[in-house]
């Protein structure tokens, strides 16, 4: 585990990725990284994937029309 440290970028706060990170994500400048939370509330990076968007869009719209079934499941 490494610690990253916050600094400002104009208006906002950004993250530095050390290249090793970067080299192990395989990222570039320019790309995109998906951040998903865990059910333990721990957070993940992903590179960016065309497929996994897709996936993730059809599982919200899913969840949102059956929020009360998953509710009475989550039970």
């Amino acid at each position: 585990m490494s610690a990253l440290k916050l600094t400002q970028i104009g208006n906002s706060v950004g993250v530095i990725l050390p290249k090793e990170l970067l080299a192990r994500l395989r990222l570039e400048k320019g790309d995109t990284l998906f951040v998903t939370e865990a059910a333990n509330g721990a957070l993940m990076l992903s590179p960016y994937s065309a497929e996994f968007e897709s996936q993730m869009q059809a599982a919200r719209s899913v969840m949102k029309r059956r929020r009360n079934v998953l509710r009475e499941l989550a039970k």
